[in-house]
């Protein structure tokens, strides 16, 4: 699949869920959602993690970018992708998972042992750790040779140190903000009739979540991305 450039940064247009599933299935890479906030990021670093790895449409914005360029892509929200990853993969694959809270991680493995039974979960861990700690980390994930590494920990964030850890252990990584938080039952997730209707999940975060102006911030990028989308700027 050839891969088409949005601002600089490289997205692969899967037409499907499915489509993407089979194209990663013997692949060592990162897996990156790409969203309006990605799009329009200056972070060089950032950008070069993006264009060295396999990123798909996540949000709106790059669906609506890509199809400006008349190519057609479906929106494949990362929250859920994971979780598909899982079903495809857990019967021959391992897994790593890094992210969040202690209680959260807790609850995210209990959870897919318990839909899983036969699943394998090489490590986890919270997503709270200095440079120390990371290379007790990297030591276990060489150990334990998990075929597949979720982290949630945000972005660039998560962009940094799962670029890092693939430097040094081939495996395909995948960055999964929040999606621990929705899976074990701390987030609420948006309902679909919002989906259907304005597409725009985070806007319906940033109501639901009123008060918090970090929320109201990440949002602004969409705002920028509109007349850039009209006007073919990307």
């Amino acid at each position: 699949m050839e891969r088409v450039y949005i601002n600089g940064k490289s997205v692969f247009p899967f037409k499907s869920k499915e489509e993407l599933l089979k194209f990663i299935s013997k692949e060592k890479k990162i897996l990156i959602a790409m969203n309006t906030e990605k799009i329009l990021s200056s972070n060089n670093k950032l950008q070069s993690i993006i264009n060295d790895n396999i990123a798909y449409p996540d949000g709106i914005g790059a669906v609506m970018a890509l199809r400006r360029k008349s190519i057609k892509a479906a929106k494949i929200p990362g929250a859920y992708l994971w979780q598909d990853i899982i079903k495809q993969f857990y019967h021959d694959k391992s897994f790593y998972l890094i992210g969040s809270t202690d209680e959260v991680i807790n609850s995210t493995v209990k959870k897919l042992k318990s839909e899983y039974p036969k699943i394998r979960i090489a490590g986890f861990r919270n997503g709270y750790f200095d440079n120390h700690e990371f290379a007790a980390i990297l030591e276990d994930i060489k150990n334990k040779k998990p075929d597949i590494i979720f982290i949630a920990m945000g972005s660039p964030k998560q962009e940094y140190v799962m670029a890092d850890l693939l430097s040094q252990y081939p495996a395909l990584y995948m960055g999964l903000g929040g999606s621990f938080d929705l899976y074990s039952g701390i987030t609420k997730p948006v309902p679909e009739w919002w989906n259907k209707i304005f597409k725009w999940e985070g806007l319906y975060r940033c109501f639901s979540d009123f008060r918090n102006i970090q929320r109201w911030k990440r949002q602004f990028p969409a705002l920028k991305i509109i007349p850039k989308i009209i006007f073919n700027k990307l």
